[in-house]
């Protein structure tokens, strides 16, 4: 199993993104009412971030009312195409609500790279296999992350283990398999593993 622990910086960036993200959805301004009913988190990270967000030139906040600035519109419309790419791509193997979950999970951790390696793996999703049916030490593409679990799916996701990165397994070991994603070494039980779909060149 995977253990997650997730710093306060990485914390306020996310809901800074949420943030960006929930007021390009809605192309105009909203409450900051409406901002803490949406995001998960305490008030205390939505207050730095709303402050931090206004001190970067990004939003306006005025009688707690919020709205994005020129600079800020730009962020939030870079935000929102990189949310729909995911979510689009995850409508193929999961429903709408689990599409979008997937999506605001993945959308602050991949890379304009990774992002446009996602919008490739369509045509060869389907022949995607799981990760404990992979040769050792062939590179692979991950395709698809298989868990019901959100809780599973984000501590999979932080640790960079999403579709579009590349992937190898450098050894088996009695129920756990040790991956390289991003030059970075992982153990992972092989349970887990088979819920990590993967695709490889023959």
């Amino acid at each position: 199993m995977i253990t997650l622990m997730t710093k306060e910086s990485d914390i306020l960036k996310i809901v800074k993104e949420d943030i960006l993200r929930c007021l390009g959805e809605e192309k105009t301004g909203i409450s900051l009412e409406s901002i803490r009913a949406e995001i998960n988190v305490s008030n205390i990270f939505i207050s730095k971030a709303v402050e931090e967000l206004e001190k970067g030139s990004l939003i306006k906040l005025c009688n707690n009312f919020i709205s994005l600035t020129k600079k800020g519109k730009k962020n939030a419309k870079d935000i929102v195409k990189k949310h729909l790419v995911i979510e689009n791509y995850f409508k193929e193997t999961k429903n709408e609500i689990g599409a979008h979950k997937a999506a605001h999970i993945l959308e602050h951790y991949v890379s304009k790279e990774v992002i446009e390696n996602i919008k490739k793996l369509s045509t060869f999703k389907h022949k995607s296999i799981p990760l404990t049916e992979f040769e050792i030490d062939k590179e692979g593409m991950i395709t698809d992350i298989i868990f019901s679990d959100y809780g599973v799916f984000e501590r999979i996701v932080s640790m960079g283990i999403f579709p579009g990165e590349k992937i190898k397994i450098t050894n088996s070991i009695s129920n756990n398999i040790i991956i390289n994603v991003d030059n970075k070494k992982i153990v992972m039980s092989k349970d887990m593993a088979r819920g990590i779909k993967v695709y490889g060149e023959n």
